[in-house]
């Protein structure tokens, strides 16, 4: 998962020590997103911390990281899917590398090409800041959809970010208080929509965003948006199946690029089940997959999942739950949601997310296919 945090003066005047502990503090709050590695650089107005989760590069990657010249530091949460395309057509534009395996450094070099232009070329979910010595900038940016989080507030002339509110809680003398607004949205909504957060001093980035903080200024602004649909189209249905069927086959492949164990949320269900059988089609060993199931028969879908697993021969890993497990783990569930939100599905998703850590460090799922697949 990784956690980053960090803290920017507007002025470029050179940040305390005290600025170092703070940074500290919002890693310690995180540490569960990173348990293997942290670390923090501070350098001139810009402090960055970061918190791992070793999934690529296992032995390197460490963060945060400077390019080969020391002009470029970077934190950054996510995984870069066509980092190895793109490092290649890199080294041909002159680029150096300390390691051969870092989607890390990928980004820090395509910076340097590319500029901001780097994120129309990345193919991944992320969130990151990139401090630029020589042009005395801050880069921060979210992905396109939004699948990492970043939060950030303004407060003694400082820009103060991290992947969760809690970063933000864990600076002294930083003003967070609740916004009656907020919470009308969030009773209305059920989550409270970006860029408002339940803080009024906080934000958080939209997706397809970067934000820059340079000369004294913070801006931010849209890289991306959803292309309108061709009206033009004239594929057939069988055409467009078949592109669909390639789209899908290679998202799930460019995710099965890692250097620990992986696995599959399996609910039986039409989005999983479609993740679940593509993976095995494209792994020479039996997938792991693992499932959730529930001692009363209304909300039990197991079979379902048994069913798949079955079909794709699939080391499969089940728990039987009841209602008084998901209510034990209730205060573990809340105290780790950061940002509140009222969808019952998510105690069963840590609870499976909890018996899936036992076997694999990274699993795919199906969550996010209901507009496309009709699944509701």
């Amino acid at each position: 998962m990784c956690g980053i945090a960090g803290i920017c003066r507007l002025d470029g005047q050179p940040l305390n020590e005290d600025a170092r502990a703070h940074v500290r503090a919002m890693t310690d709050v995180i540490t569960y997103r990173g348990p293997d590695g942290s670390g923090i650089w501070q350098e001139g107005p810009v402090s960055l911390g970061h918190r791992r989760l070793s999934i690529i590069d296992l032995s390197g990657g460490s963060q945060p990281m400077q390019d080969v010249d020391g002009e470029l530091c970077i934190v950054f949460n996510g995984e870069i899917y066509n980092f190895a395309e793109l490092r290649q057509e890199l080294l041909q534009a002159g680029a150096r590398f300390h390691s051969s395996h870092s989607d890390t450094e990928v980004i820090l070099q395509a910076y340097r090409v590319w500029g901001t232009d780097c994120l129309q070329r990345f193919d991944g979910m992320f969130a990151f800041a990139l401090w630029d010595a020589p042009r005395r900038r801050l880069f921060c940016a979210r992905d396109r959809f939004g699948k990492k989080p970043f939060f950030y507030t303004l407060q003694q002339g400082s820009l103060f970010f991290g992947s969760e509110l809690n970063c933000l809680a864990a600076v002294p003398g930083l003003e967070l208080t609740l916004d009656p607004q907020a919470v009308m949205r969030y009773l209305a909504y059920e989550y409270v929509p970006t860029p408002d957060t339940m803080y009024r001093e906080a934000k958080s980035l939209p997706p397809s965003h970067w934000l820059l903080v340079e000369d004294g200024r913070l801006s931010i602004r849209r890289y991306w948006d959803l292309p309108p649909a061709d009206e033009d189209d004239r594929r057939s249905e069988a055409d467009i199946c078949a592109d669909v069927h390639e789209l899908l086959t290679r998202a799930v492949s460019r995710r099965m690029v890692s250097d620990v164990p992986l696995g599959v949320f399996l609910s039986g269900g039409i989005d999983s089940s479609i993740v679940a059988g593509l993976m095995a089609r494209q792994s020479s060993t039996p997938i792991k997959t693992f499932s959730i199931g529930f001692t009363e028969a209304s909300y039990d879908e197991s079979r379902y999942a048994r069913v798949v697993a079955q079909r794709w021969n699939t080391d499969h890993h089940e728990r039987v739950l009841s209602a008084e497990d998901c209510a034990e783990h209730l205060p573990n569930i809340i105290s780790r949601m950061d940002v509140p939100m009222a969808d019952a599905s998510v105690a069963p998703t840590w609870l499976l997310s909890g018996v899936t850590r036992e076997k694999v460090t990274v699993a795919l799922g199906g969550d996010g296919a209901d507009e496309l697949w009709a699944g509701y």
